[in-house]
């Protein structure tokens, strides 16, 4: 099926400058926002503590809730609307783990009634210690790690014909961050120097369309998670697995473009344009990336106003990564690598 008549000509290289202004600008406000708030907002299951979701025949005041969670020592806790109003749904935070489900269960709904006069639904109680809540944030960036690692050694292995180079880098990194990690070295200053590790080397070794590849899901997942920390929305294990899924969606979106590449640059003339040639190669696959990017966002739209509030988050972090994993697919990775063409 074609969306878009063949022979349409965009210049998309030649609007580069306003692709990177753009992202730069979107990669400042999320670092700066990331910065303000001292990193994401993590959930129970990184922050460790324990979350309550309440639900309640009529509308109740959030103070007089507050005033029933005091008298049990939940003080501290955060109260929040959650769903819609017909609902009459609460969500209830706080950083205490130390007590049992069954007697947390049963003073809340005590307590409550005699604040409130109505006696609360409990729809679930879940709790992280604060140890565990570290682990899986450690780990779950340790897996948005190695994941950007290995898509970037096969992209080389693929593109460029490097197996045995590709290989080697990936083992020589793999046993720096795991020696390091050993150390107590700090996860997020961990990764970050193996990231910028690895373009060093993949700068030494010119493996142009791996820069391009990493820069680009670099760009996706940055972004993802400043409008996360933007929004003030919850940093979960769901999020976690739609980054990855985003990842792979954006790397999909980036070989189609790299493969239609790499033929044209095969069978083009000496005298053949880059920049000409790389956009003939956007066009060629524009329409198939419109066709699979407008499909996908349908699903996760439909997620997104129709699965209910327990994957609000994944389904927005997957509408924010299609749509920035489209966009770098063409005015990030594109460019760089057509800037490693070049030199």
């Amino acid at each position: 099926m074609e969306f878009i008549k063949p022979g349409i000509n965009i210049d998309f290289m030649g609007k580069w400058k306003i692709g990177f202004i753009l992202s730069i600008i979107l990669i400042l406000i999320s670092i700066g926002s990331l910065i303000v708030h001292k990193g994401p907002n993590y959930g129970i299951d990184f922050a460790g503590g324990t979350l309550i979701q309440v639900k309640f025949s009529e509308s109740i005041p959030i103070d007089k809730i507050r005033d029933g969670l005091t008298n049990v020592g939940l003080k501290d806790a955060s109260i929040q609307k959650f769903g819609h109003d017909i609902d009459h749904e609460y969500l209830i935070r706080t950083i205490r783990s130390e007590m049992s489900g069954s007697g947390l269960s049963q003073s809340i709904t005590e307590a409550v009634k005699a604040s409130t006069g109505i006696t609360p639904e409990i729809r679930r109680i879940e709790m992280v210690g604060p140890q565990v809540g570290e682990d899986l944030r450690n780990k779950a960036l340790l897996a948005i790690f190695y994941t950007l690692l290995f898509i970037t050694i096969y992209i080389s292995a693929r593109f460029e014909n490097k197996f045995l180079i590709s290989g080697v880098i990936a083992g020589s990194i793999m046993t720096v961050v795991y020696f390091l990690s050993v150390f107590n070295v700090g996860i997020t200053v961990l990764i970050a120097a193996a990231l910028v590790v690895s373009l060093l080397v993949f700068w030494i070794f010119k493996f142009k369309y791996a820069i391009g590849a990493i820069i680009a899901l670099i760009h996706d997942v940055t972004i993802t998670i400043g409008i996360f920390s933007i929004l003030n929305l919850d940093f979960s294990l769901p999020v976690i697995a739609a980054l990855l899924t985003i990842i792979g969606y954006s790397l999909n979106d980036t070989i189609i473009v790299f493969d239609r590449i790499r033929e044209n640059l095969k069978g083009s003339n000496p005298t053949d344009s880059l920049p000409i040639l790389f956009n003939r190669s956007i066009n060629e696959t524009l329409s198939r990336t419109i066709l699979t990017s407008g499909t996908t966002l349908i699903v996760v739209l439909a997620l997104y106003f129709l699965g209910g509030e327990i994957i609000h988050n994944f389904a927005f972090a997957m509408l924010v990564g299609i749509a920035v994993g489209t966009y770098s697919s063409i005015f990030i990775a594109s460019p760089i690598v057509l800037f490693g063409e070049k030199k």
